[in-house]
């Protein structure tokens, strides 16, 4: 008959759990649309990245706790055009020129720059994008409606990803 030892019953149900907190961990990145995250205690540390390529990133956000995304209107008054399937082939699509970390608003307790739905004027500011300590502002290449975000406060960004649609 044979037997499992407790060590080895322990050991399965620890790795249980970290598959579990692994499962957690990626579901959070998945619902949040990042890039990266990284979790460290002094036991672990634990990066999950979707970025394929070998390029680093300037900056990494905190990990306290998974962004709330905010309610979509119930109704919106004028239909919106089908985005493509790859937000960055939209002829609006306004893309990142730099690796760097996104802020939405100028101050942390500030309203943001732009919301779903605004009009926006072609040069009126976008978001800032943080890289090597430097605030850069990202502009409306021109005049139109904010179509959809892509992109959270405090987010980390790659070159090129695309983060608004102005129509």
């Amino acid at each position: 008959m044979a037997t499992t030892p407790k060590k080895s019953a322990a050991k399965t149900a620890a790795t249980s759990d970290e598959a579990s907190f692994l499962k957690e961990l990626a579901d959070i990145l998945d619902q949040a649309g990042l890039a990266e995250l990284e979790y460290e205690t002094e036991a672990v540390a634990i990066r999950l990245s979707r970025v394929t390529s070998a390029t680093p990133v300037a900056a990494a956000a905190p990990v306290a706790a998974a962004p709330i995304a905010a309610a979509a209107p119930a109704a919106i008054a004028e239909p919106v055009a089908e985005l493509p399937a790859n937000p960055a082939d939209h002829p609006g699509a306004v893309k990142s020129p730099m690796v760097g970390t996104v802020y939405t608003a100028p101050e942390p307790d500030a309203p943001a720059f732009i919301t779903e739905g605004a009009t926006v004027t072609a040069g009126q500011t976008l978001f800032i994008v943080e890289a090597m300590k430097v605030m850069n502002p990202i502009t409306a290449p021109k005049a139109g409606t904010v179509v959809k975000i892509f992109v959270q406060n405090a987010q980390p960004i790659e070159f090129g990803e695309t983060l608004v649609i102005v129509e």
